[in-house]
């Protein structure tokens, strides 16, 4: 059976387990393959990036070698700007494009000067703890934890910094269909969302769901569904010419 590889990256303070359960949920001939950033879970020994292109770079030279066609990308939030770069790296060095790109949870790349405001310079803790208190993604449990806190916080800096320092570049468009996933009471705007439009040649679509920030878990099923339902299309077409 011809698959279907679906690279996943994490939104900013998370690892790649945050997509483990989705090989559970989704068919077999698509498989989940969580991206690991440096700094955290296996990689936690590795330096914290904060130049996003930098490390798009980097991870599409470790995914190079063993990513075969067809595959798609998935982010949320600082995974969603970052599976974008990642695309255009890949294309960079010789790999098609992706059959989809989604992009759940944030403002496209070309309309976050107000969305990103007041994150190029680092965060103090109480900045880091207040901001994940409103983004209503964790318990004040949690965040009351100084042991865990401890290790959390350095990355979640390095990641808003690699989100507050990007800075959109002018390249050829990508030519794969891009799709949005945003929250209906989450801080990206519709017209943030739709912004993604100016990413691809190729067709284009929005999912406005139900929740917040963290719309992704709440809504685990209609999202996988969504996801699922857009690259069967590919997986077919793909199935048709293997067996040709």
């Amino acid at each position: 059976m011809t698959q279907l590889t679906l690279l996943c990256l994490p939104y900013s303070g998370a690892s790649a387990m945050v997509y483990s359960r989705w090989r559970r949920t989704l068919p077999d001939w698509l498989q989940v393959r969580p991206v690991e950033l440096p700094g955290r879970g296996a990689r936690f020994d590795e330096p914290l990036q904060t130049d996003m292109r930098a490390l798009a770079q980097q991870l599409a030279r470790e995914q190079r070698t063993t990513l075969k066609a067809p595959y798609a990308l998935f982010g949320h939030s600082l995974g969603a700007l970052l599976a974008c770069e990642m695309a255009h790296a890949l294309r960079t060095l010789g790999v098609p494009e992706p059959v989809a790109l989604f992009a759940s949870g944030t403002a496209a790349p070309t309309l976050r000067s107000d969305y990103d405001r007041g994150f190029a310079e680092p965060r103090t803790d109480a900045q880091l703890i207040e901001q994940l208190r409103s983004l209503q993604g964790t318990s004040e449990e949690v965040l009351g934890n100084e042991e865990l806190m401890s290790l959390t916080l350095p990355i979640l800096r390095a990641d808003f910094l690699l989100c507050g320092r990007f800075a959109p570049v002018e390249r050829p468009l990508l030519k794969c269909p891009v799709h949005v996933f945003g929250g209906k009471n989450d801080r990206a705007t519709p017209e943030q969302l739709i912004g993604w439009s100016k990413e691809t040649l190729g067709s284009f679509s929005v999912d406005m769901l139900a929740g917040g920030h963290f719309f992704i878990h709440e809504q685990e099923a209609r999202v996988l569904r969504a996801v699922k339902n857009h690259l069967e299309i590919h997986h077919r077409r793909h199935a048709r010419v293997a067996v040709g």
